[in-house]
């Protein structure tokens, strides 16, 4: 669902509250967005611009969202223009999907300055480009664009700015009724220019029209609803003419609407009669847009983040299994230890019948059944009684190996399993889950930690848990990383409390923060463990339970890692519709 020019013509109007505000703050959370926290009208609003290519949007938020240490380039360039700046208009070019924000601020050397931040969401050519009027020359942009990408359009500091290209449509705003007409005149005819569905016509005539609103707008001009043919082109106006008038006047309803026979959601700001299904109504576009794209933005952005942490534990725990199966090659190759000691004993027993250079004995096997006769090689360059050591030493060899070897496949196991845990930690991470992963594998050592010192600054004592109330309001705590796990499970949680986790699965710990509850909290707590699991999509999974005090973490283990006992079982179908039910708060 792409953001039309009729929704962030909608979203511009709403931006008007921001027109004189000062802008306080500048932060760059992503590589692709950019927030403004600006002063306006008495109140603080957070601006967000946003050129991801996936899903841009210009809209207000409340979202909060983790700021990298070290500002990226173009964060301080706009802050070195923008900040403690003016906004003095917020203006849509047409009704394209560009918007110009033109900020008025002081220079380095104290005089009055004018830039224009301009915002262009073109799906993944989406841009941010900070660019001074006076000369139109781009200062920068957030996505350089080069000249061997682009011939017509390069987006470099120092270039002129090219607006995109024209697409020669009619702004729907200003049509009237004869031009309309006149333009969508091939509808009413039998001409071979017939075969275009009017929604397609539209779209092609009229800027700004997604598919999806003019789909509304046929719709809309149905005579009778059963029949999309049984409309004429004057229907056609009069709905075109109904929806282009509230946008004129300003009358939007934001809607999210989630279509029954796919659970598919579509956002508009005007309600989406074609589409079967629920709908709800927003307060303003920004709450409208924050509730759509909030979600699928972040699990966009943390996607993005956690790439290299994926692929740098994914080999890591590949190499494991690739060193337990070589681990296991010597194990089963040492089960024949116990030859080379038979061999050097029966050669001991026959030293009598060797002379040195000989090349092999043959002998009888006394410790076969059937004392068949066996030859035993020899190094010609040892005597008798060497040729018998070195046999003793291959077997003594071989069993020393055997207890090392399986302690190091033990120890491998115990690295599988921790890299599994972080993979699935990974795997339900929000942006401030990520940083505390990150922050541990670097305090493990697994990869470098290029800013130590300022890491030692910032890092919390107390990490944020997510808090579900139950049916009956009881709290239950879940961590979703091993810095959550750590604190939770050993410095949060009551002795009294009850601690559960999936058996034998890597996921959460989980703590109902009481010692009285029902059956219905302990299956809702389970049911939350399974769902922070690797076995998230499974069926019966099983889930174990015991108090805190028989929850141990051993000396020296690794991080999240702990072991307990009086534990009992029960099993769950972890369900989504479920978890969204219970209350989250974070504490």
């Amino acid at each position: 669902m792409a953001l039309d020019g009729l929704v962030l013509h909608a979203i511009v109007h709403e931006l008007q509250s921001c027109v004189g505000g000062r802008i306080n703050k500048i932060h760059q959370p992503s590589e692709n967005d950019v927030i403004l926290q600006i002063r306006a009208q008495g109140q603080n609003l957070k601006l967000l611009l946003s050129a991801n290519p996936t899903f841009p949007r210009v809209q207000l938020t409340e979202q909060t969202s983790l700021n990298p240490m070290d500002a990226p380039m173009f964060c301080m360039l706009l802050r070195k223009h923008c900040e403690n700046g003016v906004i003095e208009a917020v203006e849509q070019m047409g009704m394209e999907r560009v918007v110009r924000f033109q900020i008025r601020h002081r220079d380095e050397l104290g005089d009055m300055s004018t830039k224009q931040i301009l915002v262009e969401i073109m799906g993944r050519h989406s841009n941010i480009i900070l660019l001074d009027p006076a000369t139109d020359t781009i200062v920068d942009g957030i996505h350089h664009v080069t000249p061997a990408i682009s011939s017509y359009r390069v987006v470099m500091p120092g270039s002129k700015y090219v607006t995109p290209p024209a697409q020669d449509k009619q702004n729907p705003l200003n049509v009237d009724k004869a031009t309309f007409l006149d333009t969508m005149a091939p509808m009413s005819g039998d001409e071979s220019s017939n075969s275009d569905k009017p929604e397609q016509r539209l779209v092609a005539a009229f800027s700004g029209l997604s598919p999806l609103i003019a789909k509304e707008i046929v719709y809309r001009s149905h005579k009778n609803g059963d029949n999309e043919q049984m409309f004429d082109i004057s229907d056609l106006w009069h709905s075109f003419d109904g929806i282009m008038t509230a946008v004129r006047e300003h009358r939007y309803e934001p809607v999210i609407t989630e279509q029954t026979s796919t659970g598919k959601l579509f956002f508009a700001m005007t309600p989406l009669t074609h589409i079967e299904g629920t709908s709800k109504t927003f307060r303003s576009p920004s709450a409208c847009l924050e509730l759509f794209y909030g979600d699928k933005a972040e699990r966009d952005t943390v996607k993005q983040r956690v790439a290299d942490l994926l692929r740098f534990l994914q080999n890591e725990r590949n190499k494991n299994v690739k060193k337990v199966e070589k681990l296991q090659e010597t194990v089963d190759d040492s089960k024949d230890a116990d030859k080379f000691r038979i061999l050097g004993e029966l050669l001991t027993a026959s030293l009598h019948a060797v002379n040195k250079g000989d090349r092999e004995l043959e002998t009888i096997n006394y410790y076969d059944e059937d004392q068949a006769l066996i030859t035993i090689p020899l190094d010609p360059l040892l005597n008798p009684s060497e040729n018998a050591q070195r046999y003793f030493k291959k077997y003594t060899k071989m069993k020393n190996s055997t207890a090392i070897v399986e302690e190091q496949i033990e120890q491998t196991h115990q690295e599988i399993t921790y890299l599994n845990s972080l993979l699935q930690q990974l795997g339900v991470a929000s942006m401030t889950d990520i940083e505390e992963i990150r922050d541990e594998l670097m305090e493990q050592g697994y990869i470098r930690d290029r800013n130590k010192k300022q890491r030692k600054k910032k890092k919390k004592d107390k990490p944020a848990l997510a808090c579900y109330m139950s049916s009956e309001q009881i709290p239950i705590y879940v961590g979703k990383n091993n810095t959550q796990n750590e604190f939770l499970t050993n410095r949060l949680a009551s002795s009294s409390d009850t601690w559960l986790h999936t058996k034998d699965i890597p996921g959460s710990h989980v703590v109902i923060r009481s010692d009285s509850y029902s059956e219905t909290t302990l299956r809702e707590a389970a049911q939350l463990a399974a769902y922070f699991s690797q076995a998230k999509h499974s069926s019966q999974v099983p889930v174990d339970y015991t108090t805190i005090k028989h929850v141990h973490k051993p000396n020296g283990s690794k991080p999240g890692f702990v072991i307990y006992v009086n534990q009992k079982t029960l099993f769950v179908t972890p369900d989504e519709q479920d978890i969204k039910q219970m209350k989250l708060s974070i504490k």
